[in-house]
């Protein structure tokens, strides 16, 4: 059973990592994507792979904090398939310091990404779908439409030395309610997810001489080993998420099954937070 067949959906930063594994559970799923990444080549990789699972993929590559990205990216979806059903605000990255030694530069690199990116990209969406519903309403059909938010538990929880990401991941929390409520009128839903441990780039034993440069910023990539090890013994499953275990409940979200779920933040923690 295809839950999301013949949809259009949306997912940011979908070219590596639980965004790449989002995209191609939505396309075995039947749903045709549009792939965001930095990298145009790493892009296309990811769009051919949803390809080969039967459906249509095209890429929108930029930063998300572009701010002439938003609109960009709606367009891209609604000029290419005519329709958008759902959005994944997934893109991100970390940048941490402890607050002393944190920079006006860094604070805003976080609340950039996480928080008004998304808004930015929502608020693009939204004139297509107050339309959509405002007609679909007049004819007596009702059409569902999603959006799946990506919060942390260093969010809901806090976390020492990344006081800027936890803001974001915060904030998009009171973004998601907020919206739950501005547009549950239009038979949209809003949700988020909230992920602990999930291996993947972000979260590899750190290398400092790896970087890489993100909007104009050199980022370190990575955990320290030992900080790996212990975050991984607190969680009650006794391992860390895989992208794969990460993009389950995305599609959960954004499909018929939760058409009665909206305003909700889903702990995809493997119980280390509760």
């Amino acid at each position: 059973m295809k839950l999301i067949e013949g949809q259009t959906a949306i997912v940011t930063g979908s070219g590596r990592g639980i965004g790449r594994a989002i995209a191609e559970l939505f396309a075995s799923h039947g749903a045709n994507v549009v792939i965001n990444d930095l990298d145009a080549d790493v892009a296309e990789e990811a769009a051919e792979a949803a390809r080969k699972l039967g459906v249509e993929a095209t890429t929108c590559v930029g930063s998300v904090t572009d701010k002439e990205f938003p609109e960009r990216l709606v367009k891209t979806a609604v000029d290419k398939f005519k329709r958008l059903d759902i959005i994944v605000n997934n893109a991100g990255y970390t940048n941490d310091g402890v607050i002393h030694k944190m920079s006006d530069e860094q604070w805003y690199s976080m609340i950039d990404c996480h928080l008004t990116a998304p808004f930015r990209i929502l608020r693009a969406a939204s004139g297509y779908w107050r339309d959509w519903a405002k007609q679909e309403a007049a004819d007596g059909n009702r059409v569902m439409r999603r959006v799946v938010n990506t919060s942390s538990t260093s969010g809901v929880a806090g976390n020492a030395g990344q006081v800027n990401y936890a803001a974001g991941k915060m904030g998009i929390v009171g973004v998601t309610k907020s919206l739950a409520k501005e547009w549950g009128r239009f038979n949209i839903t809003v949700n988020a997810v909230a992920y602990g441990f999930v291996e993947t780039r972000l979260t590899a034993a750190k290398d400092k001489s790896q970087k890489e440069d993100v909007d104009g910023q050199k980022v370190e990539l990575g955990i320290p080993e030992k900080a790996r090890e212990m975050m991984i013994r607190t969680i009650p499953l006794g391992r860390a998420a895989s992208p794969e275990d990460a993009a389950g409940p995305v599609l959960f979200l954004a499909s018929p099954l939760a058409d009665y779920v909206t305003g909700n933040v889903v702990l995809v923690t493997g119980g280390s937070y509760m």
